[in-house]
């Protein structure tokens, strides 16, 4: 299983992005899809996860500003970005997860100016 990421930039204060990260394998629809995020001096963070059923789960700090996605038939996850702020700075990657197995997209970097 591959992941790759992508959809990061540079964007101001209330701007919006969209990451996508595209899986191969066959296994994507069984799995449970998520977003992490990485900031320079910081744990990696947990910011959005969808099940293979649709359920989605945010962060309290992200709640009510990200949306995760999914499409089984393009084996993609998105995660749209909006009222983005400075402290949204970070390097964000994609999570495969199934069974015992997990697997990590490469990150991408977004960079939210003030």
């Amino acid at each position: 299983v591959q992941l790759q990421a992508s959809g990061g930039g540079l964007v101001q204060r209330g701007g919006s992005l969209r990451l996508s990260c595209a899986a191969s394998g066959f296994i994507f629809k069984y799995s449970t899809m998520q977003w992490f995020r990485q900031a320079p001096g910081k744990q990696r963070e947990l910011v959005a996860s969808i099940t293979s059923g649709g359920r989605t789960n945010y962060a309290d700090s992200v709640n009510g500003r990200f949306t995760i996605s999914r499409d089984n038939a393009q084996r993609t996850v998105s995660l749209r970005m909006s009222s983005l702020k400075p402290e949204d700075t970070a390097v964000y990657y994609c999570r495969m997860v199934i069974t015992l197995f997990e697997y990590w997209g490469q990150g991408t970097q977004v960079t939210v100016s003030s």
